[in-house]
C-alpha cells in the first residue's frame, strides 16, 4: 500500500514521496490478512451485517470487533477529539481500499455507512447529551443508525422536499415521507432533514433531527430490496412520519442549517464510498487476471489474446487513476480539515466513481461469459452496484453541473475580438516586449 506523504526539506531533497510511515504499513498488512482469513468468509454465511438481531451475527462479529480495537483500527474515520484514532482521511483511504473487498469488513472495523457520516454529524452538532445517548453507542455498534433524507417525490434534491417539522408542546411535529432510508429496518435512530421554514432561501428552509424509530408515528411502508435481492430482504427503506414529536433539544445545529448539516455528513460519505469501492475494483481485476490465465479459447489462454490484453489494461489504468484522485482529495480533506474547500475534488471523485466501476466490473462480466452473468459470481452484482454509486449521496450530473461552475469561477472570460490564446496577438504583444532586445541582436548582425 501506499500514498503521499509530506517529507522534510532536508529529507534527500525531495518534497513528496509515496509511501506511507513504516508503523501504519504493518497495520495496513495486518488488517490485509485479516480481512482475508477471517472477515471475507463472513460475506458468505451471514445476511446483513447491521442486523443487530441476527444470532449468527451476534456471535461472529463482536470477536473480530475486539481483536480489530486491539490492533489500533476501530473508528478510524473519526479524529481523537470526535471519538475516533486521528488517522486520518489519507491512512482511512488505504485502509477502506481493504475493507472494500469484503461486506462485512466496514462493520468488523466500525467505519460501516451510514453510521460513520451520522456519527460525524453526532460529533460535530450534538450536545453532550446527544453524544453520551446515541454517538458513544453508535461507535461501540451497539445500535445502528440510519439517515432519512430522500423523499418519493424529490428524489437527492433537497430544495425540493416537502416533509415538515412545526414546533409544537416543547418540540418538533414531523409529518411526511422519506424514500430509501437505507437500514431503517435495524436502526435506533434516523437523523431527518425536514423543512421548517418553507417560505426561506431554498437552501435554508431545512432543519436536522434526531428521531429515534421508536417513536410513535415512525412507520417503515416497507423495506425495498435492490434488484436480485432474495424477496422480503431489503434494507432501504420507505418511511413514513405521521405525527412524529421530538423535543426541542433533538435539533442539531441551528434551525435552518440542515443543508450545510447534512453535507458534513455527505462530503464524508461520497469519498468513503469511493475508497471502498478502490477495493471493489480490485478485487474485480484480480478474477479478471485469473481467468484470464486460466481458460482457454481456440487452443490459446484467453490471457494471450490482445483484446483481452486490452481490457485487463485498461482496467488497471483506470483503477490506478481514479485510486490517485481518491487519495489526493483525501489528502486535501485532511489539509484544510473542511469539507467545503473540497467540494471540487470530491464532486471529481463522485463523478468518476460509476464509470469506473462500471467499465471494470462489465469487462469482468465479459471475460467470464455466462458464469459473469449467473448468480453464481459477485460481478453482475457490481455492474448494478455502478448504477447505485451513481445515485447514492447525490447524482452524478448534479456534481457534474457543481464541478464545472466551481471551475469556471476561478476563470476569466475576454472582452477583445480574439481569445487570449490567439496566436498573432501572442505574437505582437511578445515583439513589444522584446522589441530592445531583438532590435540589438538585428544591428549587430
Amino acid at each position: 500500500m501506499s500514498t503521499l506523504r509530506a517529507r522534510s526539506a532536508d529529507d534527500m531533497g525531495m518534497d513528496w514521496d509515496f509511501e506511507t510511515d513504516g508503523a501504519y504499513a504493518a497495520k495496513l498488512a495486518w488488517a490485509d490478512e485479516f480481512v482475508r482469513r477471517e472477515v471475507e468468509p463472513l460475506d458468505q454465511v451471514l445476511g446483513h451485517p447491521c442486523d443487530l438481531a441476527d444470532p449468527r451475527r451476534a456471535a461472529l462479529i463482536p470477536p473480530l470487533q475486539r481483536r480489530v480495537r486491539d490492533a489500533g483500527l476501530w473508528a478510524c474515520h473519526l479524529g481523537p477529539d470526535l471519538g475516533g484514532l486521528g488517522y486520518g482521511q489519507v491512512k482511512l483511504a488505504l485502509l477502506n481500499e481493504i475493507l472494500g473487498r469484503s461486506r462485512c469488513a466496514p462493520v468488523v472495523f466500525g467505519c460501516q455507512a451510514p453510521d460513520s457520516g451520522n456519527a460525524e454529524i453526532l460529533a460535530h452538532f450534538g450536545t453532550d447529551e446527544h453524544r453520551e445517548k446515541y454517538l458513544r453507542p453508535l461507535l461501540d455498534n451497539s445500535i445502528v443508525s440510519c439517515f432519512s433524507m430522500t423523499e418519493p417525490q424529490g428524489g437527492s434534491d433537497p430544495t425540493e422536499f416537502v416533509t415538515r417539522a412545526e414546533r409544537a408542546a416543547g418540540g418538533w411535529v414531523i409529518n411526511g415521507e422519506k424514500w430509501f432510508t437505507s437500514n431503517a429496518a435495524f436502526a435506533a435512530f434516523a437523523l431527518v432533514l425536514a423543512v421548517t421554514d418553507p417560505e426561506a432561501e431554498r437552501h435554508r428552509r431545512m432543519s436536522m433531527f434526531i428521531v429515534p424509530t421508536g417513536t410513535p408515528g415512525f412507520e417503515i411502508v416497507r423495506n425495498v430490496g435492490m434488484y436480485g435481492d432474495p424477496p422480503g430482504r431489503g434494507t432501504h427503506s420507505y418511511v413514513r412520519y405521521t405525527d412524529v414529536w421530538v423535543p426541542a433539544e433533538n435539533l442539531l445545529g441551528a434551525r435552518g442549517d440542515g443543508f450545510g448539516v447534512a453535507q458534513v455528513r455527505l462530503g464524508g460519505g461520497r469519498i468513503h464510498h469511493a475508497m471502498r469501492s478502490v477495493g471493489l475494483l480490485g478485487r474485480a481485476l484480480d478474477m479478471m487476471c485469473e481467468r484470464a490465465l486460466s481458460r482457454r479459447s481456440g487452443g490459446r489462454p484467453l490471457g494471450g489474446r490482445q483484446l483481452v490484453q486490452a481490457m485487463i489494461a485498461d482496467s488497471w489504468l483506470e483503477i490506478e487513476q481514479f485510486r490517485l484522485l481518491v487519495l489526493r482529495t483525501a489528502w486535501r480533506i485532511d489539509k484544510y480539515n473542511d469539507y467545503r474547500k473540497v467540494r471540487a475534488d470530491i464532486a471529481a471523485v463522485k463523478i468518476a466513481l460509476p464509470k469506473v466501476v462500471h467499465d471494470v466490473s462489465a469487462r469482468a462480466v465479459q471475460l467470464h461469459g455466462s458464469l459473469g452473468v449467473s448468480e453464481e459470481l459477485p460481478l453482475a452484482r457490481m455492474v448494478l452496484d455502478s448504477f447505485y454509486l451513481g445515485i447514492a449521496d447525490g447524482a452524478t450530473d448534479v456534481h457534474r453541473t457543481s464541478l464545472a461552475r466551481l471551475i469556471l469561477s476561478g476563470h476569466d472570460g475576454y472582452d477583445d475580438l480574439f481569445p487570449s490564446a490567439h496566436l498573432p496577438g501572442l505574437r505582437r504583444a511578445a515583439e513589444l516586449r522584446f522589441e530592445n532586445q531583438l532590435s540589438e541582436l538585428e544591428g549587430d548582425q
